[in-house]
């Protein structure tokens, strides 16, 4: 689709790094690094593990590691995602070591289970409650549960601060006992890293061995939170790491609250790389492009829908036609378009009957490999110019809300239900009292429509007047990023990275 999908991903990055824009440059005052003396010494230096594909988008495409790799040694473990992105690793990293999962024995599996659903109860956040309702829904099978009322029964009892830090001393002392695999403990001891970074503290169960022998090694070890949910939303952070890198301050906030072992001087925020393109603004395809890309008049506005995840989200596809309904209601002549971008990670196929049927839905598929939902590099143009480019956006409580207040887009939640999902079921509603998300409605920057003749109006408005708002707006997006909004925020986590690894943060 984009012109520069022609390039391997080491010309892309490279190419990324020389168009940044003039708030990242002069990278040397901006890290406090000493820049003009790169140090790249032949022991020591910083492992980095990829345990899944959106570490791959966070921290290559945003050139962390290529910057990491400038001034320290960088030992890359990483995932295979049966792709071409694995041989350009090879080519701007050089070796690049297997991340594997070893299984681990029983004891240790049913402990982290009993942990996890454990935190789940102490915590109990709306979020919370959701994660464990899907955890039961899943459980289909009278064996499946009877296993799943088995845990909830034992973890219970531990579902405090006392017993949450007791049930974590158990799981490491059996891991530890009954590990499976010398194998990380065998390369580290030969590597001698000085750190070693988790790219993502969830999603990673290939991750625990590498990092846990690090642990019991004596090296340490530093992990990034991966997104702004994760605390309320993803269950127990596992492995004990030295250092946390956070989006914001209430991040880490909430990290310090949840977890008294942590330290606030070993938490720093750093923004995160994932908006980094979003500020990088010669990387903006003019609209006349875009449109042309996926066949979209540019003289009328686009209405921008991303959908979520199909267990999450039941009957969506409802809900997008309903809003289609409602765009055709206007005259041809100054009717929105409305571009769909499936969620990548929805492999269900659910949106294809309505694709094959209604024409007038522009949907544009997501431009990631299969294996590992790996996101490639143009991807992250994609999404940039369909927020820049659209008039308004709607989705059910996701990150692209946030993303639209960046552009000062008016940002449209859908509450309610499609016509085939009771409430006695399921309640989109219930999304927005989620710890996370409740700050953004209570903001005013983003709009919840209760139904679908609140959407119809809100949208009228939102097309008629988009800068109503826009104070507010400005206002949330300043006060959950303050100034990590600028394109740099890769380069902030090389800094604490490399000043980790030269011991210029103790332990």
């Amino acid at each position: 689709m984009f012109d520069h999908d022609q390039l391997t991903l080491s010309q892309q990055v490279s190419a990324a790094r020389r168009l940044r824009s003039e708030k990242t440059q002069g990278a040397d005052e901006i890290l406090g690094l000493d820049m003009s003396q790169p140090r790249r010494p032949t022991h020591g230096g910083v492992v980095v593990l990829i345990p899944r594909g959106e570490v791959i988008r966070n921290f290559v495409y945003s050139g962390t590691l290529d910057e990491v790799a400038k001034h320290e040694r960088l030992l890359l473990f990483s995932i295979n995602t049966g792709s071409a992105v694995d041989d350009d690793l090879r080519r701007m990293f050089g070796k690049v070591y297997p991340l594997e999962e070893y299984k681990e024995r029983w004891p240790v599996r049913i402990q982290r289970e009993i942990l996890d659903v454990a935190h789940n109860r102490w915590l109990w956040s709306r979020a919370a409650r959701e994660r464990s309702r899907l955890r039961d829904a899943e459980a289909k099978t009278f064996a499946s549960w009877s296993k799943r009322v088995a845990k909830k029964f034992v973890s219970y009892p531990f579902a405090n601060r006392i017993g949450l830090r007791f049930l974590e001393r158990a799981e490491r002392l059996s891991s530890r006992l009954l590990s499976t695999t010398t194998n990380y403990e065998q390369q580290f001891k030969v590597l001698q890293p000085s750190l070693v970074f988790n790219g993502s503290h969830i999603h990673s169960r290939n991750a625990i061995q590498a990092v846990q022998a690090a642990q019991w090694l004596g090296i340490p070890t530093a992990t990034f939170i991966f997104s702004w949910d994760n605390l309320t939303s993803q269950g127990r952070i596992m492995l004990p790491y030295d250092y946390f890198l956070v989006w914001n301050e209430s991040l880490k906030r909430q990290l310090l609250e949840m977890y008294g072992w942590i330290k606030p001087e070993k938490v720093f925020v750093t923004g995160t790389p994932q908006f980094d393109h979003h500020f990088q603004p010669k990387f903006y395809l003019d609209r006349e492009t875009y449109c042309g890309q996926i066949g979209a008049d540019p003289d009328r506005p686009i209405v921008l829908y991303t959908t979520g995840m199909a267990n999450h989200m039941p009957g969506e596809p409802e809900i997008v036609e309903g809003i289609a309904d409602i765009l055709a209601e206007y005259p041809k002549e100054v009717r929105s378009q409305l571009l769909v971008r499936i969620y990548a990670k929805d492999l269900t196929g659910r949106f294809n009957e309505l694709r094959s049927r209604r024409q007038d839905i522009l949907f544009t598929d997501p431009l990631w490999e299969p294996k590992w939902l790996t996101p490639k590099y143009e991807d992250s143009y994609a999404l940039v110019n369909a927020l820049r480019h659209c008039s308004v956006g709607i989705n059910v409580a996701s990150t692209v809300s946030l993303e639209l207040c960046m552009f000062d887009k008016p940002a449209i939640n859908v509450g309610y239900n499609p016509p085939s999902v009771s409430p006695e079921q399921f309640s989109y509603a219930d999304y927005y009292e989620f710890d996370h998300y409740k700050p953004l409605i209570q903001s005013g920057a983003v709009r919840v429509a209760g139904s679908v003749n609140e959407m119809r109006s809100v949208i009228k408005r939102s097309l008629k007047h988009p800068g109503a708002g826009r104070d507010k707006r400005k206002a949330l997006v300043d006060q959950m990023f303050g100034g990590s909004l600028d394109g740099a925020s890769g380069l902030r986590v090389a800094e604490v990275l490399v000043n980790i690894s030269r011991n210029k943060t103790k332990i």
